[in-house]
């Protein structure tokens, strides 16, 4: 029997890996990712897989996709009352999922396409801005409706996560019947929780994912910083405040993702030192006032938003990740060997300094 998460420690482990398109058209398979994913199986323990696929929704673009698991029918009814009243549900339905003999006990997963419906959200909220409202609407279920919590809630894309290895999680959700331009990917579950189907990763927020390698030490002083702006940490893990950390500061705060790393990864007081004078002024004051956003500790992170995707190391580069391009793909994971297997001839492999963000942005034309 497989154990859970406190009862085995495996410091190392995690895996992740991250494909994206730069012309924005969707070629990527989702069986590509799982090929990807699979290779690093050994780094998994059964307890966590996940995905995140962009412009699998064509045919929904402009709708908010959200992904939801059920404890149980009253739930689900609870869950679509309250959308029935905010949104315009242009379609709903059960995602589809095959039988697969190490995926058990899966919740409920249902899938709604809504927009919302302003005039009652006026009557009850006044005027408010369309993404704050989403945002609004994740924390109110997960946080009020027992049994119900909304794991994906961005446009023309979406979220497959559950309990067991990733490519049992890919075959359940069967993957192979998406195709977008980028997708990231996850093997094991966040450190110090227990496993379930809402704690894995990825974590999403509108249309930010966050899969990541490793242990942030500084998630108390993060989760208290980023509580005060009315983010709901429920699920009490690290990734889970570093996909808030992140739409925080680049929905609320208008950074872009240069800026972004800068600040939860900073550079080094000696490092900025030897900076110029302008460049030395800027970190200075990007340190001292998001000081509580600096993440520490070992970590690897792909974040993957609208048309992109970032990577990323702790400045120690603590954790893995290493980098490739081939034509006009990017690939991203844990080891070359997730890379090489699903692209054999890859033109170059390179380990991204820590700190240095991999920051790469997809064409929108091809939509």
């Amino acid at each position: 029997m497989l154990k859970k998460e406190g009862e085995i420690r495996i410091p190392s482990g995690c895996a992740i890996s991250g494909i994206i398109d730069r012309t924005g058209r969707q070629s990527i398979n989702g069986q590509t990712i799982v090929d990807s994913i699979a290779v690093m199986h050994d780094r998994s323990n059964g307890l966590g897989g996940g995905f995140a696929g962009y412009g699998i929704y064509p045919d929904y673009a402009d709708s908010y996709a959200f992904h939801v698991f059920y404890d149980d029918l009253k739930a689900r009814q609870e869950t679509e009352r309250y959308l029935d009243r905010y949104f315009d549900v242009v379609n709903m339905s059960r995602i589809p999922v095959r039988p697969n003999r190490n995926v058990v006990d899966a919740p409920l997963i249902w899938r709604y396409f809504v927009n919302p419906l302003f005039n009652r959200i006026q009557e009850d909220e006044g005027e408010i801005d369309e993404k704050k409202f989403i945002v609004e609407t994740v924390f109110y279920v997960n946080t009020y409706i027992d049994g119900a919590y909304i794991f994906s809630s961005g446009k023309n894309m979406g979220i497959f996560k559950g309990v067991g290895f990733p490519e049992d999680i890919g075959d359940f959700y069967k993957l192979e019947d998406y195709d977008g331009y980028c997708w990231t990917a996850h093997g094991r579950y966040p450190t110090n929780t227990p496993g379930w189907w809402g704690g894995c990763h990825p974590f999403a927020l509108l249309d930010h994912s966050i899969v990541h390698n490793g242990e942030i030490s500084s998630y108390d002083a993060n989760r208290r910083y980023i509580e005060m702006f009315d983010y709901k940490c429920n699920l009490l893990t690290d990734t889970e405040v570093i996909t808030y950390i992140i739409d925080y500061l680049k929905r609320k705060k208008g950074f872009d993702y240069e800026d972004i790393a800068k600040i939860i990864a900073a550079p080094f007081w000696e490092e900025i030192d030897h900076m110029s004078e302008k460049e030395a002024r800027k970190m200075k004051l990007l340190r001292n006032t998001y000081s509580s956003l600096l993440i520490t500790g070992p970590f690897s992170i792909i974040c993957g938003f609208d048309h992109g995707l970032m990577a990323l190391n702790d400045r120690l580069k603590l954790r893995s990740m290493v980098a490739g391009e081939k034509d006009d793909i990017v690939y991203i994971a844990s080891e070359e060997a997730a890379i090489r297997r699903i692209c054999p001839d890859i033109d170059g492999i390179w380990a991204p300094r820590g700190g240095e963000p991999i920051i790469v942005h997809a064409s929108k034309e091809a939509m």
